[in-house]
């Protein structure tokens, strides 16, 4: 039995992959009082912990470390203060678990702005700190979720190391059968839920775009950074990034156009790879949240299949 522990779970992204494909869980740790809520809700224990402070010998044995660390310190989005904030140290907990418990292999992910985050001398500080000082043998890349059957245009570096110096690891080709947004549309929305996800006045914002006639007669057009000056759009049938500001911060707002509403919560699971047994609060900010802060489950899948093939 192959077992693995995620930390900075969120709502269990990483451990809906794991689990697809026959690992089993033994430990969680998420310090969001919101986003462990759903992760009960879906898995039936609190995963509540503050990893800063974890001392990794009350830690499970296990073989593989799942970990998407907070990627706000190298987000485009954020300030980019990377180990000068403190979320950012957090990969030196992982560092520590590591170290501490020698698991077979580990998986990380975050933003693509990790790669040139401080013109790469903090990606560089990562990869020393796997390879030299804890004597893993490290591969990553930057894969992007719309070339593994997601509608989603999301970039993001994957690092995953192996005690076994031998692997040969080759990260997994894109797919042809991609989906686009018509796949995850809800066409039977309840009034309560219509009036839940358009409480802004969207067409005042579209109408400011000097292509709104055009852009109305694409029916799967989508808007997205709704701000006070400016609408952007994609024309692909693909999504833009989700991001935890769907939920907190008034932009990033992905809109189906024709409908002249946000994406609710289960288009977004949907857009992630979630299962549609998948559960959470519909339509919240804190939802949007989560999700935009979530992994892409297939492509976390395929990594994770490839992983256990050098493990097993």
């Amino acid at each position: 039995m192959i077992k693995f522990i995620d930390l900075f779970a969120g709502i269990g992204g990483f451990r809906l992959a794991f689990e697809s494909i026959g690992a089993t869980c033994v430990f969680s740790a998420e310090i969001d009082k919101y986003a462990c809520s759903t992760y009960k809700m879906n898995f039936g224990d609190n995963p509540f912990c503050d990893v800063s402070t974890l001392d990794p010998k009350t830690v499970p044995d296990f073989d593989i470390l799942c970990a998407g660390f907070p990627c706000q310190p190298f987000s485009l989005a954020g300030q980019r203060k990377g180990f000068q904030d403190t979320r950012g140290t957090l990969f030196f907990d992982i560092e520590r678990i590591l170290k501490t418990k020698q698991p077979k292999a580990f998986i990380l992910e975050n933003v693509k702005g990790l790669v040139n985050h401080s013109k790469g001398q903090t990606l560089e500080v990562i990869l020393e700190t796997l390879t030299k000082k804890l004597n893993y043998k490290v591969f990553y890349d930057v894969l992007n979720s719309k070339n593994y059957g997601l509608p989603q245009n999301r970039e993001r570096i994957y690092i995953l190391g192996f005690k076994n110096h031998s692997v040969e690891f080759e990260f997994p080709k894109p797919i042809t059968n991609t989906m686009d947004l018509s796949t995850v549309l809800d066409t039977k929305l309840e009034g309560t839920e219509i009036s839940e996800i358009a409480k802004f006045n969207i067409e005042t914002h579209l109408k400011q775009h000097r292509k709104y006639e055009e852009i109305k007669k694409n029916k799967l057009l989508l808007a997205y950074e709704i701000r006070k000056s400016r609408c952007s759009f994609r024309f692909d049938n693909i999504s833009p990034t989700l991001t935890a500001k769907m939920g907190t911060g008034g932009n990033n707002v992905p809109i189906f156009v024709h409908e002249m509403r946000k994406f609710t919560t289960r288009e977004c699971l949907r857009i992630q790879g979630f299962p549609e047994s998948y559960q959470i609060e519909p339509n919240t900010a804190q939802s949007y949240k989560q999700i935009g802060n979530s992994v892409s489950v297939p492509v976390v899948r395929l990594l994770a299949q490839t992983i256990l093939k050098h493990i097993c």
